[in-house]
Order: C-alpha cells, then structure tokens, then sequence
C-alpha cells in the first residue's frame, strides 16, 4: 500500500511540474472555494481567472502608488468576468438624485458640532449579521431590511429581528415616477429601496426572516400579516453633504445607501480610497464611520459599510470606504426609513 501511495505521489509531483504558476493558483482557487466547472466552460473560466489575477496586481500597484493599504486579492469572485460580477451581484436599476423623492431638511449646527468623532452602530446593537444575496441582483433588499432592522429596533424599543429580503424580492414589484419615467422594483433583476419602503408601507409591513426565508431566486409572493417583525410609517433621503450624513447617522441609525460597486469586486481590506465610478449600482448599509492613521501621518476618514455578498468577503463582510470625497458616490442616494411614535 505505501508503495501505491509513493508512485501516486510521485506522478502527482511530475504532473505539477508541467504546470503553469497561473493553472497551479487555478486548481487552488478551485479547491478552496468548492468551484466546479463543466468541460465546456473550463477554459473560459481559467482565461478570466487570469485576466483577474493581472487585474488584481494592477489594483494594488495603484493603491501602493498612492501609500493607501487598501488591498485586493483572489476571493470567490475571481472567476467572474465584470459583466458576470454585475448581472449576479449589482442592481440593474440603476439610482440617481432626483427631485421626485421626499428629503428631510438639514440637521441645525448645534447637531452636527455635537456628532461624535466616529461611531459604529454595530456596537449598539443596531445591525444583524452580514448576509449573503448569493447569485440573485436583490442588494437593495438587504439595503432596506438592514435600514429597517435598526429603525425598528431604536425607535420602536424592539429586539433586533432579522427582517425577510425574500419578501421583498417576491413581493415589492411595485413602481414609482422616478426621473420623468416609470420605474419598478424587479426582484433579482435590481430595485431601488425608497420604491421598497412603499410597498412596506402599503403592505402593513414586511415579515421576518425566520418567518420568509431568503431563497435567491424570484418566487411567488408569500407575505403573510401575522409574521411581520416590523413596520414603518414613511422614509426620507438624506442630504448629500457627508457631514450631514454623519450626523443623521449616529442620531437616527444605519442608513440605506447606493454605490458604484465595480471595483470593489477583489476588494480584502483597507480603506477604499482609489478613484471609482459614480453609476450608483449597488445598495449597501453604512453603519458608522471613523478615521485612521496612514503610514505618512495623514488622517484618512472611511464610512463602515455592510455589504451582502457574505462574511468571508472584504473586512468579514464589511468595507471601509472613504469619507468626504463621495468615492464611488455613496453619498449621492442615501435614505431611510421613518417609525413614528405610536
């Protein structure tokens, strides 16, 4: 038997010497992340896992040119090309500023002079879990319940419940006049979260998790009236100013935003501080914010941003995006939610 295994490894080892570093990072990528090709899509899943690689490495030159520790590397992603990325992972419904939409007036100097230097509602106890929307467009899901959860939670004096994206996924197909045209919420085909809050509105409310689990695929609408974990009476957008933000932030919860996403695809960690696009084509939650030092001395401000893509991407599902500059436009689309007092 041992003799069997020495001949096997040996074979083994003279195979591996034939093989490119490019196929040797190919076969590891798919052993860690349980990848699984058909014959006919292998060799176009290897080209674009090259192609990333030298992305990749391209990336963090850039970030090490500017003295950023931003950093990006081969994750679970590395075998999608950009259009696979946007079709299975952004919103096709694309946000803008607009005038049709309800915006809460100015937080008063003495507000924002009070705001704290940074803060994180994580340790408050206002954020659920990061979560996975798998290969279904639904981030604007997660935007709206991961504003929700902490309104209902701060202003209702409720326990944190993990509210249900598959409801909204399934059932939030409505519209609204948004930029002189008709635009609908369209499950894992994208959507917007004010269009979502109406119809949280309208439905009386939006069940928990527990109670509609996610599936990551279009359903059958299944929102039942006795499982609701929480309801809302109207929602707002927030001004664009980052100070503004700020301050809504820390005095009224997590706030709904939308992003370029694009580039943060390989992101590991670091502050995202390199320049991005402004197509507003993600919905994601910014949970607080804070600053850090560089290696030069300088002060780099970052927002703290819970995305959806699971907790074994970027920062433990988290990304830190850089503060007062609107990179990647994040502060462009910001909303949330209202709870009135009973």
């Amino acid at each position: 038997m041992k003799s069997i295994l020495l001949i096997a490894l040996f074979i083994a080892l003279a195979s591996a010497s034939f093989l490119t570093k490019d196929e040797v990072n190919f076969i590891n990528f798919q052993q860690k992340y349980n990848k699984v090709y058909e014959s006919h899509e292998y060799a176009a899943k290897f080209a674009t896992f090259k192609s990333n690689v030298g992305l990749i490495e391209s990336l963090n030159q850039k970030a090490k040119a500017q003295n950023s520790d931003l950093t990006f590397g081969v994750n679970k992603f590395a075998d999608l090309s950009p259009a696979e990325f946007r079709k299975y992972y952004m919103s096709a419904v694309s946000a803008t500023p607009s005038a049709d939409l309800p915006m809460a007036a100015e937080l008063s100097d003495d507000i924002i002079n009070a705001t704290p230097v940074a803060f994180d509602w994580r340790e408050h106890g206002a954020v659920t879990p990061v979560k996975n929307q798998g290969q279904c467009g639904s981030c604007w899901t997660f935007s709206t319940t991961g504003n929700v959860e902490g309104q209902n939670f701060l202003a209702a004096k409720n326990p944190l419940v993990g509210l249900s994206e598959q409801n909204l996924v399934d059932c939030s197909n409505n519209c609204m006049e948004y930029e002189n045209q008709k635009v609908c919420n369209a499950g894992c085909d994208g959507g917007l979260q004010p269009i979502a809050y109406e119809y949280i509105i309208q439905a009386g409310g939006i069940d928990t998790e527990q109670a509609y689990p996610y599936t990551a695929v279009d359903g059958t609408c299944k929102f039942d009236a006795s499982s609701v974990g929480a309801k809302i009476t109207s929602y707002t957008m927030v001004p664009t100013n980052e100070t503004q933000i700020a301050a809504f932030l820390a005095t009224t919860g997590p706030l709904a935003i939308a992003a370029d996403a694009a580039e943060w695809q390989f992101y590991l960690g670091g502050v995202f501080d390199i320049p991005c696009g402004k197509s507003l084509d993600h919905g994601i939650l910014i949970v607080g914010y804070s600053a850090q030092r560089t290696i030069l001395g300088a002060n780099t401000p970052y927002w703290i941003v819970k995305n959806s893509w699971g907790a074994d991407w970027g920062e433990a599902g988290y990304l830190k995006v850089l503060r007062n500059k609107n990179e990647c436009g994040v502060a462009n689309f910001v909303s949330t939610s209202i709870i009135s007092a009973q």
